[in-house]
């Protein structure tokens, strides 16, 4: 039977199983291929608790920990209501394909829509093609205003080259 829990940041063993399936997505090569650094993980839980947009959902399948989500409301200007973006999103390998992916974005959706949220967006490698076919099988599409201005691009400039 598998449940998905909003995470209390102040629950030591929800901290625990968001710190193992977060390491173990940056371990996986569409999160990075390398563990989470010592830094983040002495400081996540207490950041994400002190950010007051940060949500996180935890997938079980019974007491395991298979699957989460790290969310951030944001805003959208040209519609003037809340957005929320998945930031983070996995499901651990041997769970995949089995449509465990849809049940988390539809609670997300929910969560977003008491949320009053507009939109949910995300982003997602080139290269990940089973995580693009999932967002794509649940109603994603990449964003553009006006077919002639294309579609918009998730560029990144680092301000801090140090490995944390």
């Amino acid at each position: 039977m598998f449940n998905i829990i909003q995470i209390d940041y102040n629950n030591q063993q929800q901290n625990e199983d968001l710190l193992y399936l977060l390491n173990e997505y940056a371990c996986d090569e569409m999160g990075g291929g390398e563990p989470l650094s010592e830094f983040c993980k002495q400081n996540l839980i207490k950041n994400l608790t002190n950010n007051q947009s940060a949500v996180s959902f935890i997938l079980y399948d019974q007491q395991k920990p298979i699957g989460f989500s790290n969310c951030f409301l944001g805003f959208s200007t040209f519609i003037c209501r809340p957005l929320m973006n998945i930031h983070d999103f996995a499901v651990l390998d041997g769970y995949r394909g089995k449509k465990l992916s849809q049940l988390l974005l539809t609670h997300i959706e929910q969560y977003a829509k008491i949320k009053d949220c507009c939109k949910i967006t995300l982003e997602v490698l080139e290269n990940n093609h089973a995580a693009k076919k999932a967002y794509q099988n649940y109603g994603f599409a990449g964003y553009e205003l006006l077919e002639k201005s294309g579609v918009a691009m998730f560029w990144q400039k680092k301000l801090d080259d140090k490995k944390q």
